[in-house]
């Protein structure tokens, strides 16, 4: 769980977004800092047994940098105002499914998957779906998985008009092959990260994508 600190820290950087004001309340940052790594590893206790595939993975390689990547944004603000947490068995490379937390006030959300994929990644994914589409099928039509990420639907705007190209515009699940994107998630509100219970909450919903992830894996590492 986070402390209440946390969020209000969030709510400050929000107000106060440039260098003066960040670099005058460091010790705030320190602690805001501590409590996110501290809720990082949390999560990897607690998840680490039940998917074997993140043995390796560190408490570094699943928490992002406060600083913003500028460069290619219109929005120059120097400091994200949310938390994320990203979780791999491949720490930051992002050539495998992910879990993922994200804690903003007014858009907190819990899940993950394979989030825009590039390219060689996304024709594997499909080819993964043409040919198994049956063990998809299973996994998302589970009373566990809709109960919590409702629907399978596509991420808005990204999915293609028509089947892509190599595939039968016929296919029992054509829908599917045209998404970009293959994620599942569930909101909740932000007060719920302060509560005892957070940890065990969000890594019950990991554990009900895990069969989801393990299948896009599955696909990711298949040679072509």
């Amino acid at each position: 769980m986070l402390q209440q600190s946390t969020l209000q820290f969030l709510d400050d950087l929000k107000a106060n977004n440039n260098r003066d004001w960040f670099l005058e309340h460091k010790k705030p940052y320190e602690t805001f800092k501590k409590d996110y790594l501290g809720l990082v590893s949390d999560l990897l206790d607690a998840l680490k047994p039940n998917d074997l595939s993140l043995e390796m993975t560190q408490i570094k390689d699943c928490a992002f940098r406060i600083n913003r990547d500028v460069r290619f944004s219109k929005d120059k603000t120097p400091y994200k105002t949310h938390l994320g947490i990203g979780i791999s068995g491949d720490g930051k490379q992002m050539t495998r499914a992910h879990y993922y937390l994200h804690i903003e006030k007014n858009a907190c959300f819990v899940g993950g998957g394979v989030y825009m994929p590039m390219p060689d990644q996304l024709l594997k994914i499909r080819k993964e779906i043409a040919f198994f589409y049956d063990d998809l099928n299973e996994i998302i039509e589970n009373k566990k998985f809709k109960s919590t990420f409702g629907k399978f639907t596509a991420v808005e705007n990204l999915k293609l008009k028509n089947p892509p190209k190599g595939f039968d515009k016929e296919h029992p699940v054509v829908e599917f092959l045209k998404f970009k994107s293959f994620t599942a998630g569930t909101t909740f509100d932000i007060q719920d990260a302060t509560k005892k219970e957070f940890v065990s909450k969000v890594v019950e919903i990991f554990l009900i994508l895990k069969p989801f992830n393990d299948f896009l894996n599955r696909a990711l590492e298949t040679d072509e």
